[in-house]
This record gives C-alpha cells, structure tokens and sequence, in this order.
C-alpha cells in the first residue's frame, strides 16, 4: 500500500470506530495481541482505501466498492490467503458497528475471496526412498514390529494406498502380485503389488503368527496386542521409522501415496493409469502430479540448459 495521506490514525474520522472495535475485541472478547495486530492491519488497509475514495463515514461504504478495493489489492499482490482474512475482518468489523448502530448493513456479509490455490504435495526423491526402504532392511530383521512397519512402508510406496485402505487390509486381500483394495464410496479395486512390497510382506506373514490371538482375526497387520493396528498407529510408525532411518523429514502415509503417483508419471507420462491406480473418481484430481512432474522437469532444466544458467559472478 502506499504511504498513508493522513499523518496519523487521530485525523481520520473512520478511525474512533476502528479503534472502539479493537478494545472490544482486546477486552470483551479477551483476544491475543497477535489477532489483535492482524486485525489492526487489516482494518488499517480498509481505512486508508476508504480514506483515498474520499469516504469519511463507514456506513458509506457500499458492496460494490469493497469489492473493486479487494481486485485493486489482489493486483497490488495480495495472496488469495491474505484476501480471505481481510473479508472475514471487514465483515466483522461491519457486524459490530450494526450491533453499535452505526450503520444500516453489512456490505462485506456477502463478499467472496479468489479460492486459495491448493499447494502442491510433498514428496521423497527416489534416492531418499530407497535410503528409506534398502538402506535400512536390516533394522526390520529379528523385529516383529519393524518387519511389520518395513511391509507397511514398502506396501504404501510400491500400491499408492491411501492409509483407511491399508488399514482395513486382511490377508486374503492378497493374490498374484495384486492386492483388492475397497476405496472411497466402497468402490473396490486391483492394484499391483511391486517386488520388494510383497517380499516384505512375505517376512512380515511369516512372524505374523507370534502375535495372533483371538481379537485378530483376518486383519493383515496387527498391533503389539494382536489387534487390528488402527490408523492413528500406522502413521506413528511409519514416523518412527523414518526417524530410526535417518530420514529428516516428517515422512507420512499421504507422502508415500504422493511419492509412488509422481514416480510413476515420472517414468511413464500415463495418467490415466495413475487415476486408476489411486482410486480417484475425477482425473482432475490426478493432475496435481503433472504440476509436480512439470516443476521436476522445470529443475532439471534450469540445471542443464546452457542458456537457463545463472552466471555465478552474478
């Protein structure tokens, strides 16, 4: 925003009822002084726009205008983040100067931010992968719990599973190098099931045994109490395991699902194959990856190309 063209919040008529709703909010609605200097920013944004347009009085300010302002900051950069926060303050700060009877409607009640573009998942690298997975087989050995964590990892990476779907998971769930998955609506699905992932849980079904009981049932993966191990365990031991490993990152089920889809575009460009594989109903969903794999291409890019670059002595 540009220099304010009053000296100081005092000279402006707009500014008395800024300042009654903060101590409102400091006092009556007890907020921290971090939510108190947001709003302060905010609501100092709305009064130097309506300050500029000549408004003196907040019960001027229309619908219309608000929103001509939120374009103007939008082109001046304003996140879409940034412009959701700033209509939640203005309508708030509306609804309090109606309660206060000092205007006669709320012109922001209405108002819509630009949707927030969604970030872009985060993924291992494959060496980061295989240091997760190869380098670190021997730590799974002579461990019940840890050849079962391996299999839990490496059955994530190898089928793209979501963690609802492995957990549910039973041992019949398994044949000829595909495991039967039932996704989201109930729809049920094939998925190949890698080498590696199925000589893991090869190891894993051979000392399954010691911790069966009478709460297992067909459960394929189970808990050190021989139950059902719940999702909430599975992403505590998939970061315990990344952490034992070396890996310094926060390695989660999701991450692992992200990992095996932008691989797997990487190398085969195939996306409907990929929708297929994940279980998403819209290929739309699908596309974030060719962000991800456009962003990979981008780098290798800017790295190679003679004339992509930087000079060092720049």
């Amino acid at each position: 925003m540009s220099q304010s063209s009053f000296d100081s919040e005092a000279e402006s008529p707009l500014a008395p009822s800024v300042a009654a709703f903060i101590d409102h909010l400091r006092y009556e609605k007890q907020h921290s002084l971090h939510t108190l200097s947001a709003y302060q920013h905010d609501l100092e944004r709305l009064m130097q726009q309506a300050h500029d347009n000549g408004i003196n009085d907040w019960g001027s300010v229309t619908e219309r205008q608000l929103k001509q302002w939120l374009g103007f900051w939008h082109g001046a950069g304003l996140s879409s983040r940034s412009l959701q926060r700033q209509i939640s303050v203005m309508r708030r700060f509306y609804q309090y100067l109606l309660t206060q009877g000092q205007v006669a409607n709320n012109p922001a009640q209405l108002l819509r931010a630009p949707k927030a573009g969604k970030p872009l998942p985060v993924t291992l690298d494959a060496d980061q992968v295989k240091h997760l997975l190869d380098d670190h087989l021997g730590q799974a050995e002579g461990d019940p719990l840890k050849c079962r964590d391996l299999a839990i990892l490496e059955l994530f990476y190898s089928s793209g599973l979501r963690l609802a779907e492995l957990a549910a998971l039973n041992v019949d769930s398994f044949s000829d190098a595909q495991v039967r998955v039932l996704g989201k609506g109930s729809k049920e699905r094939l998925v190949p099931v890698g080498r590696k992932a199925q000589e893991a849980i090869g190891s894993w079904l051979l000392v399954r045994r010691l911790l069966v009981n009478h709460h297992s049932g067909s459960a394929l993966f189970l808990s050190r109490l021989g139950r059902r191990i719940s999702t909430r365990q599975i992403q505590k031991r998939v970061k315990a395991f990344a952490l034992t490993a070396g890996t310094y990152v926060n390695v989660h089920p999701h991450m692992l699902r992200h990992s095996f889809a932008s691989h797997l575009l990487e190398s085969s460009g195939d996306l409907r194959a990929i929708q297929e594989l994940l279980g998403h109903s819209d290929i739309a969903t699908t596309q974030i990856y060719t962000h991800l794999d456009f962003q990979h291409l981008s780098a290798v890019y800017d790295k190679a190309h003679p004339r992509a670059k930087k000079n060092k002595d720049e």
